[in-house]
């Protein structure tokens, strides 16, 4: 387990000396953990623990986030560049009153996470809008982009179709419409709580004092986006079909011709360099301390001492923590904890729907506060910040964690406990 630890020491401490967590690059922490990582995995020729470092940065699921982040470059980039952004804010701003725009935004990527099922392809539609209300309202846009990434857990960790729900349910052999029945009763009161902070919050806000008007054609790649993402199309081909019209609607205005169009989606792709490179290094050094037996180490740890049913539901809860600490995927982290957890769980009578929903919101909760994970990353890359620097203001994962902590210690729902 040291590389995670050498990468959070150097990370914090080097940030803490300078005063500033935007003086280290985060890709100098991952690099400094990696060649860590290597050097300590011993008893193997050092090609060897290059190649399984490699492997851990290829995998599969790596390399399909690393085409959405390019995808998500240059559709935002050439979306910028042809005005959509501006005129959805301009929308935004005309339709919301001033003190609903965060509750509003909060409510909206909750929508769209529930409808189909991802976080990452709810922040890659909507974190160029917040970053555009942020300008124009002069609110923080580090809060504006975390509102953003806590209501893309809200439907990441409920919908029907989302992976780590389909996986939660999976693992531990119960229906979709149960465990979402169990889910909802867990988190509904958080986001509830957390809406009300946002129109508390909002209520400072004003509005510019003269707002352009709206063109609407600027406004439809924005739209189309979100309604085929609804309506259930693969997060790359909605991406694609976004990035297809921005060019043609950017040629017919006159915003840019074809060259044009052609240089804002590589200047969006290459904008997207560092969240690609950490995400390979983070898989390749995660992959290091699987195979070192670190995230065994980890389940053997939590397992030994369970006594009754709630000690049952924490150790499931701290491990799928854990292991989403570790692997910086709560998909992954779901399936490599469930098995075990299915067996927790069928030896202390936990029921199987509560199981499912512990691992899938603590799973949630993990990723939604990691800065290394996939949606921060995206996040922080689309609004062209510090993914640091939106931690303070997560409000929602961290709601969704205590609830979900409640819901063990408190025996709630009381139905399925």
């Amino acid at each position: 387990m040291s590389p995670l630890l050498v990468f959070i020491a150097f990370y914090l401490v080097t940030s803490i000396i300078a005063g500033d967590f935007y003086k280290i690059p985060i890709t100098v922490a991952f690099m400094v953990s990696s060649i860590y990582a290597i050097i300590v995995s011993g008893g193997k020729p050092l090609m060897q623990r290059i190649d399984t470092y490699s492997r851990g940065a290829a995998t599969e699921q790596m390399m399909l986030m690393i085409w959405i982040f390019v995808l998500a470059g240059a559709f935002a980039h050439s979306a910028k560049s042809m005005g959509s952004i501006d005129a959805t804010v301009n929308l935004t701003l005309n339709i919301l009153p001033p003190q609903m725009i965060l509750a509003g935004l909060f409510l909206a990527a909750c929508f769209i996470s529930l409808s189909i099922g991802t976080s990452v392809g709810t922040i890659a539609a909507l974190t160029p809008i917040a970053a555009g209300v942020a300008t124009e309202t002069g609110t923080d846009l580090a809060l504006m982009t975390a509102i953003i990434v806590g209501g893309s857990f809200f439907g990441d960790n409920l919908s029907f179709i989302s992976d780590t729900t389909i996986m939660a349910t999976q693992t531990q052999g119960c229906r979709l419409s149960d465990k979402f029945r169990v889910n909802f009763f867990i988190v509904a009161p958080a986001a509830i709580i957390i809406l009300i902070v946002y129109l508390l919050m909002g209520r400072g806000i004003h509005a510019p004092a003269q707002l352009p008007a709206v063109e609407w054609i600027k406004v439809l790649p924005y739209l189309i986006v979100l309604v085929t993402a609804i309506l259930g199309m693969n997060v790359m081909a909605v991406l694609t079909v976004g990035i297809i019209l921005t060019g043609i609607i950017g040629l017919l205005t006159g915003a840019f011709d074809i060259y044009g169009w052609f240089g804002a989606m590589g200047e969006g792709i290459l904008s997207m360099g560092e969240l690609i490179i950490v995400t390979m290094m983070a898989g390749g050094m995660l992959e290091l301390i699987k195979q070192q037996g670190g995230i065994d180490f980890i389940i053997h740890m939590m397992t030994r001492r369970v006594n009754g049913k709630r000690g049952a539901e924490l150790s499931i809860a701290a491990l799928v923590s854990l292991v989403g600490v570790c692997t910086a995927n709560n998909t992954v982290a779901i399936l490599t904890v469930g098995g075990i957890a299915k067996q927790i769980g069928d030896r202390y009578g936990v029921d199987n729907k509560k199981c499912a929903s512990i691992l899938d919101t603590f799973s949630c909760t993990i990723q939604g506060i990691i800065p290394y994970g996939a949606q921060l990353l995206i996040a922080s890359g689309l609004a062209a910040i510090n993914p640091v620097s939106i931690l303070p203001y997560l409000y929602y994962p961290l709601a969704l964690g205590i609830a979900a902590l409640l819901a063990i210690l408190l025996r709630y729902p009381r139905r399925y406990s």
